[in-house]
């Protein structure tokens, strides 16, 4: 039996038929499961976008190895190392930036050349660091993503978006800030969205005295008789 097992871990470790289906298997059944956990959220990159990225990259270091076999002066990292720089092509069309300027895509663009990276590494027949790796990648995009959530609702810096009853309010809106001893640090005025018979939008960038909840400030701006409509972006 331990012969068995041992004459299979030689075969998936050099290239051969095996080798490279059960390394093909495997990219596409991890980059899978790593897409599933974003398409579910509803991203842009899913779950066969993450399929065919961690395909792709471990088909290209098969690829290198196969040819470092035939030619031995070729570099074997050569091929994974233009992965690695090219797939931010395709992170780039992930990432965008909303009308309340907001970058929005990050996470999927950075999972992207993650999953690429582990690509590489079942491609090379790196499996136990393919495998740690996509459990890692899991942990950040699910596990991380309500202590993230949670530690930005109570952070001192706050952005808002607020639509008002007149222009004139403006001013009156800045001073009712200041004495709420909340520090102005960025503001705009853009058209409203929402609200049809508000005159004026702001985009405000606060920076609070202490830490605070951020829904118990939006209540307090919302409580304001001329704010129309108040949200955190």
């Amino acid at each position: 039996m331990f012969e068995s097992l041992y004459i299979f871990g030689y075969c998936l470790v050099e290239l051969n038929p095996v080798s490279t289906f059960f390394r093909l298997a495997l990219a596409v059944l991890l980059g899978g499961i790593i897409g599933f956990e974003r398409g579910i959220k509803g991203r842009a990159a899913g779950m066969r976008t993450y399929m065919l990225v961690a395909l792709g990259s471990a088909l290209v270091m098969i690829t290198n190895e196969y040819l470092y076999g035939l030619f031995l002066a070729v570099d074997p990292a050569r091929m994974g190392a233009q992965v690695i720089s090219g797939i931010g092509f395709l992170g780039a069309g992930t990432i965008i930036i909303t009308r309340d300027r907001q970058v929005r895509g990050l996470t999927t663009a950075a999972g992207l050349w993650a999953s690429a990276c582990m690509g590489l590494a079942i491609g090379v027949g790196f499996y136990v660091g393919a495998l740690i790796g996509m459990l890692f990648i899991l942990f950040i995009t699910m596990g991380m993503h309500r202590i993230d959530t949670t530690l930005l609702s109570k952070s001192r810096t706050v952005d808002l978006y607020l639509e008002l009853d007149e222009s004139g309010n403006v001013y009156a809106l800045l001073e009712h800030i200041r004495a709420m001893d909340i520090r102005v640090t960025y503001v705009e005025v853009t058209r409203p969205k929402y609200d049809e018979h508000s005159r004026t939008a702001l985009l405000l960038a606060l920076y609070l005295p202490k830490r605070r909840i951020h829904y118990e400030l939006l209540a307090e701006f919302n409580d304001i008789p001329y704010v129309r409509f108040a949200e955190e972006v």
